[in-house]
């Protein structure tokens, strides 16, 4: 079957700069940090931790109802779909989404759900729980209200592969379009898993920020001397992705062409990052879009502002495109939104798509003291005007090894 051009006609989200694209990106590019210092924890176990709160509230969106069947990952990732699809103009077109599908990432799943219900038993010590938990939990909850909300009858599928969720799913459903096994598909990731219980275990790791002299917004520093790790956050990213045909069919605006998807397995460690494998995903993605390294102007990095995992990012970025990698613009917008873990490659992907869209280039905040590994343009600060951007790429790398990069393209005109 021929390959086939893929596009993205909606884009929805829910993140810690708020659920309006425009104004996320706005956000963004004027390097502003959604990331807060929040007390977390049980009666005499608090702290104070440094998080991306989604800046969103289901009270006005959700009825009793659903928000009795949803944990805030399917909350959250309800709204984005919503968006994506009020965006794309698909809401009513029952006869179209029908035979869609719906591909989601999700790393943990139903976290403030989980706790509750360890919190009856432990605490409580009562063996009766809410009958709702299981399906609460589930990390394919998110996918299966979008689909049972918008009458999506097609594949929905769950990828959970840590950090690389989402952007697998976004992968992964451009392929099905691409080779002719859909026509549409619903695809992104939601994640909120900033519960108590969760907290301390990302803590146990020594990979949480600490609050830097500055303040709280000034604490995730990816690249820079003094990092030290960054805030977990919360939200969701989904995009409306069809064929070239559907769209042109139905009078669709493309925000976005998907071009190339990489993936790749480190085989090497649980939790540390393999250059070999980072750059496997970066050469499978640009070969899948046919082009030349040279051709990217922009890398949204994946970069978690830890000391090991920044510095194998840059030598993987070094080792794919090579003599260009000076020439290359490349940032790392968690150290504003933080990481949203499952849902991180599509909000990621969302703000990489629009960075083409407009000629902008997010910038990476806090960047003031470079370490000397790490020596790419990562346009420190503020975001820049790059009115020649055409083609960009966007990195997730996740614990068990998965790596997953996506080449986008503007829209010609």
């Amino acid at each position: 079957m021929a390959r086939r051009r893929v596009f993205v006609t909606g884009m929805g989200f829910i993140t810690p700069h708020g659920d309006d694209a425009d104004r996320i990106f706005d956000r963004i590019f004027a390097g502003e940090s959604a990331i807060g210092k929040y007390q977390s924890g049980r009666e005499g176990l608090t702290a104070d931790v440094l998080l991306g709160r989604a800046a969103w509230s289901p009270d006005n969106e959700l009825t009793p109802i659903q928000k009795l069947a949803m944990d805030p990952v399917a909350q959250m990732g309800y709204a984005a779909a919503k968006r994506a699809l009020a965006q794309a103009g698909l809401t009513d077109r029952a006869d179209l989404l029908a035979e869609s599908g719906v591909y989601m990432g999700c790393g943990l799943g139903g976290a403030a759900t989980y706790e509750h219900g360890y919190d009856y038993y432990f605490l409580k010590t009562t063996r009766r729980v809410k009958p709702t938990i299981v399906p609460r939990v589930m990390p394919n909850a998110p996918a299966a209200h979008i689909s049972m909300a918008f009458g999506i009858r097609g594949p929905s599928l769950t990828y959970s592969v840590a950090c690389t969720s989402s952007a697998a799913a976004i992968g992964e459903a451009y392929r099905a379009v691409r080779d002719g096994y859909l026509e549409r598909v619903v695809a992104g990731g939601a994640e909120a898993m900033l519960a108590g219980g969760v907290i301390i275990a990302w803590e146990a790791m020594g990979v949480i920020a600490k609050e830097h002299a500055d303040g709280p917004g000034a604490s995730v520093r990816p690249f820079d001397k003094a990092r030290t790790g960054f805030a977990l956050a919360e939200g969701a990213g989904v995009f409306v992705i069809e064929s070239e045909d559907r769209m042109k069919e139905r009078g669709a605006t493309p925000l976005g062409e998907i071009v190339g998807y990489g993936a790749s397995s480190d085989a090497f460690n649980l939790t540390q990052p393999s250059q070999q494998g980072q750059v496997g995903s970066m050469r499978h993605a640009l070969q899948d879009a046919g082009i030349a390294p040279e051709a990217v102007g922009y890398v949204n990095a994946h970069a978690t502002a830890t000391q090991v995992g920044d510095v194998i990012e840059v030598k993987a970025i070094k080792e794919t495109f090579g003599a260009h990698a000076p020439r290359l613009a490349v940032s790392s917008t968690k150290s504003m939104h933080g990481h949203l873990v499952g849902a991180a490659g599509a909000v990621e992907l969302g703000i990489t798509l629009m960075a083409v869209a407009r000629g902008k280039l997010p910038p990476t905040a806090n960047l003031t003291d470079p370490d000397p590994q790490c020596d790419l343009d990562f346009v420190p600060g503020r975001g820049r005007e790059a009115p020649d951007l055409e083609y960009a790429l966007s990195n997730s790398f996740g614990f068990g090894g998965s790596n997953a990069s996506l080449v986008v393209r503007r829209i010609a005109g």
